[in-house]
C-alpha cells in the first residue's frame, strides 16, 4: 500500500500539508473462470473507501487447465514466484512508484509479500492468521505421508521464510504466538521441529522478538450490527433471509425441510473443512435427543453434493454430513444451506437467527482467531465457541458467551442445553447474554480500533527502519538459501505434477 487510510479514519501520517493522497491496494489473484464473482476484473474499487482498490493479477499459464480456475491453498505454491514478478510491474503502474508498506496475509500471501518487499526494499508486515502446522497434528513428522494432499514441505518452508524476513508480525491473539498452558502457539510450533529426510529446525522463530504485536481484527459495523437496530435493516432482505433459512424449498440451495420451523435455531456457518468441524456439530446434535426436541440445527456450509466440489477434503466432509443425517435420522430437524452469501446477506442471517432467539455455535477443532464469532456476537447472538485457539481470548466464559470443547460432544450438548433451560426459566437470560456479547465486540474488536493500532505500528516500524538501518543481510541470505535450495525445487516438482494431471 502507499499511504494508509480508509473512509471515516483520520489521516494522521503527516501527509495533508504535502498534498499527498494515500492509496491502498489489496493485491489478489485474477481468476478467468470466476464462477459469477468479480474475480475476473483487474481493478475493483472497494466500496465506501477513499482511494482503496483491489488489484487482481493472473497466474501465468504454465497449465491453463489449472491456472484458469480457483486453486486450493494447498496447491498454489508453484505459481507464487512469477506472480510476485508480475505483481511488481502492476503495482508500479498503479502507484506510479513503489509502495511504502507491504502487508502479507496467510502463508501464500506472506511469501509473495517477502518476495516483493525484498525486491522493492520496503517494510514487510506479516499476518499469518491461520498457520496450517498447528491445525494438523504431527504434520511435520508425517509430512511425507501427507505431502500428496497438503504439500506441507512447501508451506512450512514458506512460513519460515516470511515470518523471519518480516519487520513486524501482526497476531490476532497472544496465544497465537506462545500458546497457553495446555496448547502450543501457532508461531511457537515453528520454534523447533523436524521434517524427517528434509530438515531439522533448531530455532525457527524468536518468540520474544520486538516484531510480534497483538492487533486483533475487527468487525465491519456497516454489515454486522445488532438485530435490535430495526431501522437499519431492510424489510425485503429480512424477508428473503427468513425464507432462505427456514422454508425455501430449492434442492440446489437447501437440503432438508424443517418439521417445526418455530423451534429455537442452533446456527453455524463455516467452510466444510475437517478443522471447521461442522460435521462434528451435526453429530453432537444427532447424539442428543433432548437437543433435537428443543431446537433445529441450521447450517450454512459449502456445497451440498460431492459433484459440486473440486476439493478433496470438502468432498469427504460432504459425504460425512449426509451420512450423519441418515445415521441419526435428522430429517425434519436439520437444514443445510449450500449457498455463497454476499456480505450484506450474511450479516442479516445472524440477525434473523437472533430474531428467533437462536444461538451461534462455532465448533472448530482449532480456530486461529474466530471472525464469525465476532460477527455473531455483535449481531446479538449468544455464542458458543471452541476453546482451542482465538475464541479463548474473545469469549469470557459464562459472561458474554460460552467456551466449548468440540471433541467432547456430550459436554458440548450439555452446555447448550443448560443455557436453553436457563432461558426457559428466565426469559431475560437470553437478552442478558446477547447484550454482553454486543458490548464485548464494541469495546475491543472494531476496525477503528484495529486500524488505529496498525497505523501507529506502521509509523513506528517505518521510522525505526529508516533511522536504525538494522543490518539483516546475514539473516536474509540464509532465508534466500531456504527459498532457492528447498522451496523452489519442490515448487517445480509440484508444477510438473500439475502438468501431468
Amino acid at each position: 500500500m502507499r499511504g494508509k487510510t480508509c473512509k471515516g479514519l483520520p489521516i494522521s501520517t503527516g501527509l495533508d500539508g504535502l498534498e499527498v493522497q494515500p492509496k491502498v491496494i489489496i493485491l489478489s489473484r485474477l481468476i478467468p473462470n470466476n464462477n459469477d464473482t468479480r474475480c475476473n476484473e483487474r481493478l475493483e474499487k472497494i466500496y465506501e473507501t477513499d482511494n482503496a482498490w483491489i488489484l487482481r493479477v493472473p497466474f501465468r499459464e504454465f497449465n491453463s487447465q489449472v491456472t484458469q480456475d480457483w486453486i486450493s491453498r494447498f496447491e498454489i505454491w508453484p505459481y507464487l514466484e512469477t506472480y510476485a514478478v508480475d505483481s511488481e510491474r502492476e503495482l508500479y503502474a498503479e502507484f506510479q512508484g513503489k509502495p511504502d508498506l507491504i502487508i502479507g496475509n496467510y502463508s501464500d500471501g506472506n511469501l509473495v509479500a517477502f518476495l516483493l518487499a525484498r525486491k522493492l526494499k520496503v517494510i514487510q508486515f506479516n499476518i499469518a492468521h491461520a498457520l496450517e502446522k498447528s491445525k494438523y497434528l504431527f504434520s511435520n513428522l508425517y509430512w511425507q505421508e501427507m505431502e500428496h494432499n497438503y504439500h506441507f514441505s512447501l508451506q512450512f518452508t514458506a512460513d519460515l521464510i516470511a515470518m523471519n524476513a518480516a519487520q513486524c508480525i501482526l497476531s490476532s491473539t497472544y496465544q497465537e504466538i506462545v500458546g497457553t498452558r495446555d496448547s502450543v502457539g501457532q508461531y511457537e510450533s515453528y520454534e523447533s521441529f523436524t521434517m524427517p529426510d528434509l530438515y531439522h529446525v533448531v530455532r525457527g522463530i524468536e518468540l520474544f522478538s520486538h516484531k510480534f504485536n497483538v492487533v486483533p481484527p475487527g468487525v465491519n459495523e456497516r454489515v454486522f450490527f445488532p438485530y435490535t437496530k430495526s431501522g437499519a435493516r431492510l424489510p425485503a432482505q429480512k424477508s428473503y433471509i427468513e425464507e432462505l433459512l427456514f422454508t425455501l424449498q430449492d434442492p440446489s440451495q437447501a437440503f432438508g425441510k424443517l418439521k417445526d420451523p418455530n423451534k429455537r435455531p442452533i446456527f453455524s456457518m463455516a467452510r466444510l473443512d475437517r478443522v471447521k468441524n461442522i460435521t462434528g456439530l451435526a453429530e453432537c446434535f444427532g447424539q442428543s435427543k433432548e437437543l433435537q426436541e428443543q431446537c433445529n440445527l441450521i447450517l450454512v456450509a459449502g456445497k451440498l453434493f460431492v459433484s459440486e466440489s473440486t476439493d478433496n477434503e470438502e468432498k469427504e466432509e460432504i459425504n460425512k454430513l449426509h451420512s450423519i443425517i441418515k445415521q441419526y435420522n435428522l430429517n425434519g430437524k436439520i437444514r443445510w444451506l449450500g449457498v455463497r452469501l454476499p456480505k450484506s446477506d450474511s450479516g442479516e442471517v445472524y440477525r434473523v437467527i437472533a430474531d428467533h432467539q437462536g444461538i451461534f455455535v462455532q465448533p472448530a477443532l482449532f480456530e486461529a482467531f474466530g471472525l464469525t464469532i465476532l460477527e455473531a456476537m455483535i449481531s446479538g447472538l449468544p455464542t458458543f465457541g471452541t476453546q482451542f485457539g482465538g475464541p479463548l481470548e474473545i469469549i469470557q466464559d459464562q459472561v458474554n458467551g460460552f467456551l466449548i470443547n468440540p471433541t467432547n460432544k456430550e459436554a458440548t450438548a450439555a452446555k447448550i442445553l443448560e443455557f436453553i433451560h436457563q432461558c426457559d426459566q428466565n426469559p431475560k437470560h437470553w437478552e442478558e447474554i446477547s447484550q454482553r456479547a454486543m458490548e464485548r465486540v464494541y469495546s475491543t474488536y472494531t476496525w477503528k480500533i484495529h486500524t488505529t493500532k496498525l497505523l501507529s505500528l506502521a509509523r513506528i516500524y517505518g521510522f525505526w527502519n529508516f533511522t536504525s538501518k538494522e543490518n539483516q543481510e546475514d539473516m536474509l541470505r540464509y532465508i534466500e538459501a531456504l527459498f532457492y535450495l528447498i522451496y523452489k525445487p519442490r515448487a517445480k516438482e509440484l508444477l510438473a505434477q500439475h502438468q501431468r494431471e
